[in-house]
């Protein structure tokens, strides 16, 4: 009797260690996530406040709600263009990078050559490269071939620069596919193509998105190679327009921010629209690959 006694108070003391450590880990990823949110709230807030406002009450809500700055920023800055350019180099450059590197993810995972591993070392090697340290020689060659002052200047470094995570990450997840699909379907008589096309692709589509969301990030974002290969005010990107509002004498915070509000509006979409695919893409990725 005293024994089931004890096992029972045992038992029942482990329950409630561990509704202790659950609540415990519920907290701490609840503070994670209003520490990782508040940037945002202090960014859409900040949209909505007057210069003074914003440097007398920078963190709490705006005494009063300036919605003219989103539409003077978007006039101002003519982010409607560059909106439209940022879009069409992002999704081209995006798709090139999905197409390029799941084609040479499904070669290097499934099939056998010489000099396999040289080329997954020299994709690898791709990732220990510091992009900025590129932008002489690449504008140089751009000046060159005749490309500065276009989209394909700034499309065809994305993807080169891109590709060599997004391998590294289709790989990893094709790895996880069982051989046994592509078996089935060549008794079916399907060709490489068939299976890549009909079989494989379709089950990519975690690791697609993954792969999308991060190129996406990237190239939405990016300042530096914008900067140096476009000159032309009609081909200007979305970061570019955002730097308009401030010059070497000064700052106006209030259109800063309601560009950089507008600016950052796609980026959230597109990451609700497909997380529960990435974190499929991601998990899969980590752990069978």
């Amino acid at each position: 009797m005293n024994l089931q006694t004890t096992g029972t108070g045992s038992a029942s003391g482990k329950r409630v260690i561990t509704k202790g450590l659950t609540g415990f880990v519920k907290l701490l990823l609840i503070v994670y996530a209003i520490l990782t949110l508040y940037p945002l709230y202090w960014l859409f807030t900040s949209a909505f406040k007057s210069n003074q406002d914003f440097f007398n009450n920078p963190y709490g809500l705006p005494k009063e709600w300036m919605t003219e700055n989103l539409f003077r920023a978007w006039e101002l800055g003519n982010m409607g263009r560059a909106m439209i350019n940022s879009t069409v180099v992002t999704i081209t450059a995006v798709v090139l990078t999905i197409l390029l590197s799941l084609l040479a993810a499904y070669v290097l995972s499934r099939f056998q050559f010489r000099f396999k591993k040289l080329v997954v070392v020299l994709f690898t090697t791709g990732l220990l490269i510091p992009i900025h340290s590129t932008l002489v020689p690449l504008f140089i060659m751009m000046k060159n071939i005749g490309l500065l002052d276009t989209y394909g200047a700034l499309i065809l470094p994305y993807t080169a620069f891109e590709l060599p995570i997004a391998i590294f990450l289709a790989m990893a997840y094709m790895s996880s596919i069982p051989r046994e699909i592509e078996e089935a379907a060549m008794i079916d008589g399907s060709g490489w193509w068939g299976i890549f096309g009909r079989m494989i692709l379709p089950l990519c589509t975690p690791i697609v998105a993954t792969i999308s969301i991060l190129a996406f990030l990237r190239f939405w974002n990016d300042f530096s190679f914008a900067l140096v290969f476009i000159n032309t005010q009609a081909l200007k990107t979305l970061p570019l327009s955002l730097s308009l509002f401030s010059d070497g004498f000064g700052t106006d915070y209030s259109l800063t921010m309601g560009a950089m509000a507008i600016a950052v509006i796609p980026t959230i979409v597109a990451y609700l629209i497909l997380q529960e695919q990435i974190m499929k893409g991601m998990v899969a990725g980590s752990i069978k690959g």
